[in-house]
């Protein structure tokens, strides 16, 4: 299942002056894919549309919120996404698999608010969890991948349950699983409300890495390269504006996800502050980084994993589009 909100940013400055209809000079349209709704990419997405930052760069975007990474790249691989945010291994994963896309440009570099949650009555740690149900997001998602992670690392086997990003919090709250790989700011709301605790938090515990990036096929990024720089710029000038008005993001986060501004705040400090400016893919780090994402990969289990040259593109570098 998805959720979609179309937004339609056309500029019809040309048109007026050229006396044609505004439909007849209709922007050109990229479609945003976003891996689940509370979460820091769809933050991202809407503060860009909210800003006319798509706008300024002369295009329309569309946005569309699936259940989880894994979906996510299931739609771009489909042909209902251009861009997309996800993980590296994911991209890496499909190559074996036919589908050719590349992360274009670096979105963060650790899993920032991600944590390992029971009930906060529950008296089990994560070593306890031997036998038990963990809720992820789907199968390949990122949250699926730390799960697989957690069993590798703590040598424990559990059953990995898929509930979609929304059915994390219910499912763990209604006692359905016994714990549950948890993003931010669901991560911290239920932490500050006392209805569940952490018992590993994956933002400390898992090395620093590529986690997320933006991705494109490359069959897109080379028919359209143009459009695909203007929406890099209009998610990096997003990224930007959070960066230096934390009071609008604050209000944007708590309207959007519907949580008090006290748990936007957490979020704003705790995950936006930290995440790429610049999403750079040729800086000197960015190598280092993506292998480490594929080496946890496979740590985790994941299999087919191809080399990182083949994961990522310098073709863009995104310059930060003004309000």
């Amino acid at each position: 299942m998805k959720i979609t909100r179309r937004h339609i940013l056309a500029t019809i400055t040309a048109a007026t002056v050229l006396g044609a209809s505004p439909m007849a000079q209709a922007a050109d349209i990229v479609r945003i894919g976003l891996p689940t709704k509370t979460y820091w990419p769809t933050t991202i997405a809407e503060t860009a549309v909210r800003q006319k930052l798509f706008e300024k760069e002369g295009i329309a975007a569309e946005l569309t919120i699936y259940r989880g990474g894994a979906e996510t790249f299931e739609a771009m691989a489909a042909g209902a996404a251009d861009v997309i945010l996800d993980a590296s291994s994911l991209v890496s994963a499909g190559r074996k698999k036919g589908v050719n896309s590349k992360v274009l440009a670096s979105a963060a570099t650790g899993y920032y608010g991600w944590q390992l949650m029971t009930l906060s009555k529950s008296t089990l740690g994560v070593n306890d969890l031997k036998g038990k149900k963990v809720a992820i997001t789907s199968a390949g998602s990122g949250s699926d991948l730390l799960a697989l992670w957690t069993q590798q690392d703590k040598k424990i086997e559990f059953t990995r349950v898929p509930v979609g990003g929304g059915g994390l919090v219910p499912n763990l709250l209604a006692g359905n699983v016994d714990a549950a790989v948890v993003y931010s700011p669901l991560s911290f709301q239920i932490s500050k409300s006392g209805e569940a605790r952490t018992i590993l938090d994956y933002a400390r515990e898992v090395p620093p890495n590529l986690t997320a990036g933006w991705i494109v096929l490359d069959k897109f990024a080379q028919e359209k390269p143009a459009l695909v720089q203007k929406a890099l710029n209009a998610l990096y000038g997003a990224v930007a504006f959070m960066r230096n008005d934390r009071d609008a993001t604050v209000k944007l986060i708590a309207d959007l996800y519907e949580m008090p501004s006290e748990i936007a705040a957490l979020e704003y400090e705790n995950t936006i502050l930290k995440l790429e400016t610049d999403g750079n893919m040729a800086a000197s780090n960015v190598s280092d980084a993506v292998q480490l994402s594929l080496d946890l990969a496979k740590l985790g289990g994941l299999k087919d994993i191809v080399p990182t040259q083949e994961v990522i593109s310098t073709q863009f570098k995104p310059v930060a589009t003004k309000p």
